[in-house]
């Protein structure tokens, strides 16, 4: 994968976060389904970033993943499929069993269905926002300027 490629994943997976995770998180606090709340400038641990800017990081990182996944599928329909199970799966997995407890937080949270689904939903939304942005920057190389 050329730089420019690993800078475009990383950038769709980090604007995806902004638009359609923290996007669909909006909705769904708006729709009284969550108490999170949207584009939160709340600091996190251990550095005090802003827990959107954070999350959009690793939205990032998640995103260099999704698009060495999603290379093997480039024109396929099975790229959404593969997109949108990844994106709800992996990293909600990780957020639970990982993120959580080392936060001093019980595993999963507790695993209470809504916030089960909700965290499938907007990591959901990430990932099929992801890929919509690794197929409109695409492959293509930045031209030279002379």
């Amino acid at each position: 994968m050329t730089g420019y490629r690993l800078a475009a994943a990383f950038g769709a997976g980090f604007v995806s976060v902004l638009v359609f995770h923290q996007g669909l998180l909006a909705l769904l606090a708006a729709g009284g389904l969550t108490a999170a709340q949207p584009w939160s400038l709340a600091p996190t641990a251990p550095f005090g970033v802003a827990r959107v800017i954070s999350a959009s990081f690793f939205g990032g990182l998640w995103g260099v993943a999704l698009a060495f996944l999603l290379r093997r599928f480039p024109k396929s329909p099975s790229y959404w499929i593969v997109a949108l199970l990844f994106g709800s799966i992996a990293p909600s997995l990780v957020a639970w069993f990982v993120v959580q407890p080392l936060k001093g937080a019980p595993v999963g949270g507790g695993f209470p269905l809504s916030g089960v689904l909700v965290a499938l939903a907007v990591n959901g939304a990430w990932s099929l926002g992801t890929a919509l942005l690794l197929r409109i920057v695409g492959p293509r190389r930045p031209a030279l300027a002379i």
